[in-house]
């Protein structure tokens, strides 16, 4: 009776908490985000400029022949035709969120990760990002990306988007009132796909589905938090990037879909990347037969900095957010955690995490995509960055590893005013450097007693999440 009793209080105490968080973070995505025109913009690797010569080249022509300001708005559309084309290409990015009144995670009574899970999801994004490269490209776009204010979600409100799509628009073009965009006809785009487009669909819910919010997704948050166990974490704990990392590398190690046998995890030991271990690791069966090697997503924990992030890390992180085989950084500031995407001048682009939406049943067919995808994106000055983040790049084959080693080798040399890189890329095995080999690891338990000591580790010197 006891026990019950016990249980009831945390049923409510739960409950209590969730309402407490779903109003506390309801209210993220209510703030403008400027972007200056005179700069570019990058996205994962893509660049994006509000004002190119061309315009100024257009100006001239359209003063030869028009008067007054009918030229404006000419040039504004050609402005706002790129503004799109970034909007798209973000909203594009699976965006994962807390959640709240998804199935109880075991051995607790939470039904939601408000408050202390964000960690967790900005590490979903970057894995999901790593799958989207792999089976859609760099190239895809969502078709329905700039028509997601027609979402019928409860977690969102028409009302709501078209306000944040105008002021995202309105921060760029400031000589123009905020314009709602025009509603697109999904109807008969999906009428019109082809067999690529369909293909496409098909793999984007198919990656959403991996990280749905029930015990059965692969990258879900039930499955994230159960190998997280390993670690010596549980439901409600913090989480830091690092540790992360490794969680992430075992749920890719565990899936049993036979779509995710060609994608493998690398997480870098101590700041090292052993050149020998991640090709192993590519080489390594591929039960699927679809490939001879299977692609890597590389994990590198790192600090860039002490107590607060070195500002002489800025140009190196703008660097890797130019590649377009980077999938982004789970990083953040102190207390909180966000996934960053790209930068303009010194501010950071990112997804934020910290918005509490109802859980979705994924399981279902044609379960709604909306809120899966953010339509504005935030940023913050790299000064306020917390110094520990995890960098992630994506390989598809042992060459663009390769490829990728020395593009990144040459930028940390010339990034370094240290005498000693951020991290660096060794020929041959971890074994080869004198470290003991890890140990078998036992079959209920994954992580190898080296694994339990250097997340340990992590987790001490790692940022407290609220």
């Amino acid at each position: 009776m006891e026990a019950t009793g016990t249980d009831e209080v945390e049923k409510i105490k739960s409950k209590f908490m969730s309402a407490w968080h779903n109003m506390k973070y309801s209210w993220v995505l209510k703030t403008k985000t400027y972007f200056s025109r005179n700069s570019p913009v990058f996205l994962l690797g893509k660049c994006y400029h509000f004002k190119t010569d061309g315009m100024y080249t257009a100006l001239n022509s359209f003063q030869s022949y028009s008067a007054g300001g009918s030229n404006f708005d000419k040039i504004n559309t050609e402005i706002s035709g790129n503004v799109e084309e970034f909007r798209k290409d973000f909203i594009s990015r699976i965006w994962l969120t807390y959640r709240e009144e998804f199935p109880q995670i075991k051995g607790s009574a939470l039904t939601t990760d408000c408050g202390w899970g964000c960690t967790l999801r900005t590490g979903q994004m970057l894995l999901a990002q790593g799958l989207m490269l792999h089976f859609l490209g760099r190239a895809w776009v969502w078709p329905d990306a700039l028509d997601i204010d027609n979402s019928e979600s409860e977690s969102w409100t028409a009302h709501t988007v078209k306000k944040l799509t105008a002021s995202f628009e309105a921060s760029l073009t400031a000589e123009r009132e905020p314009k709602i965009l025009s509603n697109h006809h999904r109807g008969t785009l999906k009428r019109n796909c082809d067999d690529s487009e369909m293909r496409n669909e098909v793999y984007h819910r198919k990656i959403i589905s991996w990280f749905g919010d029930s015990p059965l997704a692969a990258f879900g948050l039930h499955q994230l938090i159960e190998y997280g166990k390993k670690s010596g974490k549980t439901a409600g704990d913090w989480y830091g990037p690092a540790v992360v990392a490794h969680i992430l590398r075992k749920a890719v190690e565990e899936a049993r879909d036979p779509e995710l046998q060609g994608v493998t995890v690398y997480v870098a030991q101590d700041c090292t990347v052993y050149s020998s271990d991640v090709i192993d690791r590519q080489c390594s069966s591929v039960e699927s037969g679809k490939a001879d090697t299977k692609a890597v997503i590389i994990l590198v924990p790192v600090r860039l900095g002490g107590e607060r992030t070195n500002m002489d890390y800025l140009e190196f992180v703008k660097g890797i957010l130019s590649l377009e085989y980077c999938v982004g950084i789970i990083g953040g500031r102190p207390k909180q955690s966000y996934y960053f995407t790209g930068f303009q001048d010194d501010s950071l682009i990112y997804m934020d995490p910290h918005y509490c939406q109802s859980f979705v049943d994924v399981s279902i067919k044609d379960f709604p995509l909306e809120s899966f995808h953010c339509p504005s994106p935030k940023k913050m000055s790299f000064k306020k960055m917390d110094p520990s983040c995890t960098i992630g790049f994506y390989c598809r084959t042992v060459q663009d590893f390769e490829k990728a080693c020395e593009e990144i080798t040459k930028m940390l040399k010339s990034s370094s005013k240290e005498k000693y890189p951020l991290f660096t890329f060794v020929k041959g095995h971890s074994k080869d450097y004198d470290f003991a080999s890890s140990p078998l690891p036992e079959e209920n338990d994954l992580f190898s007693e080296d694994e339990k000591k250097r997340l340990k580790r992590f987790s001490t010197e790692e940022f407290v999440l609220l």
